[in-house]
């Protein structure tokens, strides 16, 4: 009896003991073990990773189907559904590297290209890229890519522009989907408004690029690309609000519309309502806005597999700053100082493959803007319309890949301002050719020219030249050099010169700006044994204008002064990114920039205003697979700038101090279609009204009602002005917004 008691008890035993099973395994890549790679079972917390021989088990697992994914930060995620019965289970994953490094991009070549195989650098930034630290628009986004810094220029509407490698906004070219519709009176506002739910990725060109892209390309081009609505999700939204009180909320949705055609249609709402004056000047520190854009893409199937795309896009905005016991009813007058802008816009733009055996493209644009704006009691009333069309010839030819272009731009633009007694009225008809030759798989050359004709300044050529040696796989060396030309719209691209009680003097006959430049870059890739890789990427420029139109703040404390450049105006500098993968999951992108931007006329040599000599970025992030959490830390850093004083008297600091703005996120998206996020922005509570006295010039008089003069025009220190300064809010190198949490959800419909 007592031998069938053990011999039932031992069956029992064993059969509790293979109610629960293991799955094992070993992750390769290219053959080779892939030590510390996430292994988890999707929709549960179980979860494990590799040792350094790539070898992994999951255990206590009850029978029942599973799907288990592994995944290293790099590498492409794979999946594997297995089926546990009655015994353990054995899986072998093989993981690929991921494409993040050979992204398909535009905008250097004017053609879809690899981004190893570009002969002109090409910086690219993804969806990713943008979720990691969410901002209500893209102007914000690119604070944290390496040598480009959104300017803010005013401190009462807020206002900026992008500067690249330390050139002033109107340097940088800004496109939608490759046409330049954001330009002119759009340049201040035109990164806001598209939804970053509707954005493929940024390509970002450091140096000019007039010879494909005409006037605006001097300093660098940012080229916003949307999806295609094949690529998009069936329905997202994505909506955050922030401890300020800002709401965002991005929806948009694609269909089908009959057999041959498909819309994607998406819209942006941005509010912002919430009066705050931390730094107790009386002037609201962050701009009230109420924002609303509108955006459409439809993608057209042809029988003969041509494209034919059409997208449009509605924009209206209305923002102000100023005291905070202003309203609507003060708007223009000079009791109360306000600054308050209303903006109506619409672009459209197209991209038709003509029905030929060639491949030819025609591209339009047109975009249409009206602004209604008041600087205290000063108005500003502008529109402008622009037109823009060109044909490209894409021809292989043997060894050479030749691009023929011939474009046309129609600009109109009118304000009631003295500087624009009759409407502006250009048409610039443009020719281009490109030529990339292919001499080896290591050495390719591109060549181009482009002819442009201005009727107010004749003939206009910019050539480029970029060379690309490719020694090894992993090993690129790109040489480029070109010319720059840029004929300047000054109240459009200048809200400085429309805001504060400065005077604004144009000296002479504003002639156009021109530059040479040439650019070395190098690229290594790294891949280590371990599963780590390193990609790092260095830059050396050097830029010269031989005129540049720069505002001059010091000649006069009461001015803004305007002039052609007597003597020559230089850009160098160096910059250097590394992005890399570590065994741990974390994936860290850092960036650091020196540049030396300065001015020599007379033989005396100026630095560059608002113009930082080193700059730096990074971000970090790490996911935990089991737990569907990721951890991104974003931030920036800016040296010291030369600040736009108002005297000898003025007692704030002539120069910025070394500042930081610095942000965490936590994002979980472990639930289907969904995902949360929330954080802390300006982590270190930063505002550049640290340290000095007060940052807006004259805040308790903005109309200079108290403020005296002499006979030659200067300001006389008076015991209620003790140093002597008028109304001035132009002294602003970053934001006044300080810490702020911020939460937000996203859905997205496969």
């Amino acid at each position: 009896m007592n031998l069938i008691k053990g011999l039932l008890l031992f069956l029992c035993a064993s059969s509790f003991a293979q109610s629960t099973f293991s799955i094992e395994g070993k992750v390769l890549t290219n053959g080779q073990p892939l030590p510390y790679t996430n292994i988890y079972i999707e929709n549960t917390t179980k979860g494990t990773t590799s040792d350094t021989n790539g070898i992994f088990i999951l255990e206590n697992l009850k029978p029942g189907n599973y799907s288990i994914a592994a995944s290293f930060t790099g590498y492409k995620i794979q999946k594997k559904r297995v089926t546990i019965k009655d015994k353990n289970i054995k899986i072998t994953f093989n993981l690929n590297e991921s494409e993040d490094l050979d992204e398909v991009i535009i905008t250097g070549t004017l053609k879809a290209v690899s981004r190893l195989e570009s002969p002109v650098p090409v910086e690219v930034y993804s969806t990713t890229f943008l979720k990691k630290n969410p901002t209500p628009n893209i102007f914000e986004a690119l604070q944290n890519v390496n040598g480009v810094r959104p300017q803010l220029n005013c401190n009462v509407c807020n206002t900026g522009d992008i500067h690249i490698n330390g050139l002033e906004g109107p340097y940088t070219l800004v496109l939608i989907d490759g046409m330049p519709i954001v330009s002119g009176l759009s340049t201040v506002y035109g990164l806001s408004g598209i939804p970053n739910s509707l954005i493929e990725q940024i390509e970002v060109v450091k140096g000019p690029a007039s010879s494909l892209y005409g006037s605006e390309a001097v300093g660098g081009l940012i080229n916003v690309i949307t999806k295609l609505p094949e690529n998009a999700p069936r329905f997202f939204a994505d909506g955050f609000i922030t401890g300020w009180g800002e709401v965002n909320l991005d929806v948009g949705f694609k269909a089908n519309v009959g057999k041959k055609a498909n819309v994607l249609f998406g819209t942006n709402y941005f509010k912002y309502d919430n009066v705050i004056d931390n730094n107790n000047d009386n002037f609201t520190d962050l701009t009230l806005q109420d924002r609303i854009s509108v955006f459409q893409k439809w993608d057209f199937k042809r029988a003969s597999n041509k494209k034919l795309s059409v997208a449009g896009r509605y924009f209206y905005e209305d923002r102000w700053g100023g005291e905070l016991q202003w309203t609507k009813a003060n708007r223009g007058g000079n009791e109360v100082y306000g600054e308050s802008i209303y903006t109506s816009r619409f672009e459209i733009l197209g991209n038709y493959e003509l029905p030929i055996k060639e491949n030819v493209n025609f591209q339009f644009s047109y975009s249409d803007h009206d602004q209604n704006s008041v600087y205290g009691n000063t108005p500003y009333l502008a529109q402008q319309r622009i037109g823009f069309g060109q044909l490209i010839w894409d021809k292989k030819i043997n060894k050479h890949d030749v691009l023929f272009g011939s474009a046309i731009r129609y600009n109109y633009y009118n304000d009631n301002t003295t500087a624009t007694v009759t409407a502006d009225e250009v048409t610039m008809p443009s020719l281009f050719v490109q030529d990339e030759i292919k001499f080896n798989k290591k050495q390719s050359l591109l060549l181009g020219i482009r002819y442009d004709y201005d009727n107010r300044h004749g003939n206009i050529f910019t050539p480029r030249i970029a060379y690309k040696y490719k020694p090894t796989n992993t090993d690129i060396i790109r040489i480029n050099a070109g010319t720059g030309f840029r004929v300047v719209n000054l109240f459009t691209e200048d809200h400085a010169a429309l805001t504060g009680a400065r005077d604004v003097i144009i000296e002479e006959t504003l002639k156009p700006e021109e530059s040479y430049n040439i650019t070395l870059n190098y690229l290594k890739k790294l891949y280590l044994k371990n599963g780590m890789y390193f990609t790092l990427e260095t830059s050396a420029w050097y830029t010269h204008f031989t005129n540049a139109i720069i505002p001059d703040y010091d000649t006069n404390p009461n001015q803004i002064i305007y002039d052609n450049l007597d003597g020559y105006s230089t850009s160098k500098g160096l910059s250097f990114n590394v992005d890399a993968v570590f065994d741990s999951g974390i994936k860290a992108s850092i960036g650091a920039t020196y540049q030396d931007v300065s001015q020599t006329e007379d033989n005396q040599r100026v630095e560059q205003i608002l113009t930082e000599k080193f700059s730096g970025v990074w971000s970090f992030s790490y996911k935990n697979y089991p737990t569907n959490l990721t951890l991104d830390y974003t931030g920036n850093i800016y040296g010291p700038m030369r600040l736009p004083l108002l005297g000898e008297l003025d007692p704030r600091q002539e120069y910025s101090p070394t500042w930081s703005l610095q942000n965490i996120q936590l994002t979980h998206d472990g639930l289907d279609n969904f995902e949360f996020y929330g954080g802390v922005k300006n982590l270190l509570n930063w505002t550049p009204n640290k340290g000095n006295p007060f940052i807006i010039a004259r805040s308790d008089d903005p109309f200079d009602e108290n403020v005296q003069f002499d006979t030659n025009g200067d300001v006389i220190a008076t015991a209620n002005n003790p140093y002597a300064l008028t109304f001035d809010p132009s002294y602003v190198y970053g934001p006044n917004q300080g810490i702020r949490l911020f939460f937000g959800v996203r859905y997205k419909l496969k």
